[in-house]
């Protein structure tokens, strides 16, 4: 089997433009959550979310194809550009159909999809522009990029909700390390800070309603936690095959070590209560990377400040990791980016992929109170300086579905 490393990382987040001013911001404490602006959710039970601030999208679109590509492909198309150029990688030396896609979206498209739903409510056919399906289907970030960037290896785009991210570079490493690919840009996207978006997550009783204190609204394994926060962007990875990253003399950021995924088969939005998927997940994944337990470092948890998800969580970890468990290092990125949604998994590897280089552990933000069953270390309020040799990322979405990555130093 082939190595598979880590040579670019980009992303584009509520507290950043790219990934090391979002990686730093993450690591001050710095929180990208306030008050929805895209929209007047005046009316609305739920009134903040995690936007991106500042994005300009005609530096890296002509002006004139902005509007025929939805904002989740703007921002995988911003995150791949400096991913690439992180990587030094220079496509017109590459054989294009060794270099391939792995972008997904957890629900895609739909700003679009309400934009030309409200057009047709009021113009019937006539209102729906020839540009809407190609515009709002999700494997259109994944055909952007590559279009963009000229990439005409293997190309898919993975749908599993919040795990989307994580299983796009886990099944992207897959390719590389059995010989489809040399090189994968992988990831995800979200941007659905919508209407129906906020409304139907704050229908199911799954939003903070901390609408006063924004800053404060998303509070992983915290006592008065309430909920997850809305938020939005995207984290791309390049991968590479090690000799092939080595032959052009690429910086090698992280190796790629491990995967795995499972379901729990129990209830389409719930978490098993005994935490059995996700302690399958990560129990793959430490076999895929043929490390122990305790080679581990740090976890970058899925830590949504859900209820039960960061029970379930610290419970999996727990059975996974034993005594060593209390040795981890662990956080969540999400206390101040929020909920991306199919994009957490990509920021969140990139976060990992930074801390192990860069030796500092992003601290979990407003864990104040810590919740009685979640008794681990979760970095709580300040970062942690730390040599970091491993590091895991968790992802967990709707239907059950897990998912599981591990990076290493090299």
């Amino acid at each position: 089997m082939r190595r598979v490393v880590v040579t670019g990382v980009g992303a584009i987040t509520p507290v950043g433009l790219n990934a090391k001013e979002s990686f730093e911001n993450a690591c001050k404490g710095v929180s990208g959550i306030d008050k929805i602006t895209r929209f007047d959710a005046s009316e609305l039970t739920v009134q903040i979310a995690g936007e991106v601030k500042g994005f300009e999208p005609t530096r890296y679109v002509e002006k004139k194809d902005v509007k025929k590509i939805d904002l989740f492909s703007l921002y995988a198309i911003a995150a791949t550009d400096e991913a690439v150029k992180s990587a030094g990688l220079d496509m017109s030396k590459e054989d294009p159909f060794r270099v391939g896609v792995s972008v997904g979206s957890g629900i895609g498209g739909l700003q679009t999809i309400e934009k030309y739903n409200e057009a047709y409510l009021k113009r019937g056919q006539k209102g729906v522009s020839p540009f809407f399906i190609p515009v709002a289907v999700i494997n259109m970030a994944a055909g952007n990029i590559a279009m963009q960037f000229g990439a005409k290896g293997p190309n898919f785009s993975d749908v599993t909700a919040c795990a989307t991210g994580t299983h796009s570079i886990g099944l992207a490493a897959r390719c590389i390390a059995y010989g489809d690919a040399d090189v994968m840009i992988c990831g995800g996207t979200e941007s659905t800070i919508t209407p129906l978006a906020v409304s139907g997550f704050a229908n199911m009783k799954a939003l903070s309603t901390r609408n006063d204190e924004p800053h404060k609204a998303s509070r992983p394994f915290d006592k008065d936690r309430d909920g997850f926060v809305i938020g939005e962007g995207a984290g791309v990875l390049i991968l590479e095959e090690y000799e092939h990253a080595v032959k052009r003399g690429a910086e090698i950021l992280a190796e790629f070590a491990g995967f795995g995924m499972s379901d729990d088969a129990y209830h389409f939005t719930a978490p098993d209560p005994n935490g059995e998927g996700a302690t399958y997940a990560m129990r793959m994944a430490l076999n895929d990377a043929k490390l122990n337990p305790e080679d581990i470092d740090y976890i970058n948890a899925h830590g949504t400040s859900t209820h039960f998800n960061d029970i379930i969580e610290t419970k999996a970890i727990k059975t996974v990791f034993g005594e060593h468990a209390y040795k981890l290092t662990i956080s969540s990125t999400k206390s101040v980016t929020g909920h991306l949604l199919g994009a957490a998994g990509g920021v969140e590897a990139v976060f990992s992929v930074l801390a192990l280089k860069e030796g500092i552990v992003p601290p979990t933000m407003n864990l104040d109170n810590p919740d009685d069953e979640c008794d681990l270390f979760y970095t709580p309020n300040e970062a942690l300086k730390k040599e970091i040799k491993t590091a895991m990322s968790n992802s967990f979405g709707f239907g059950g579905t897990n998912a599981v990555i591990v990076f290493k130093k090299v």
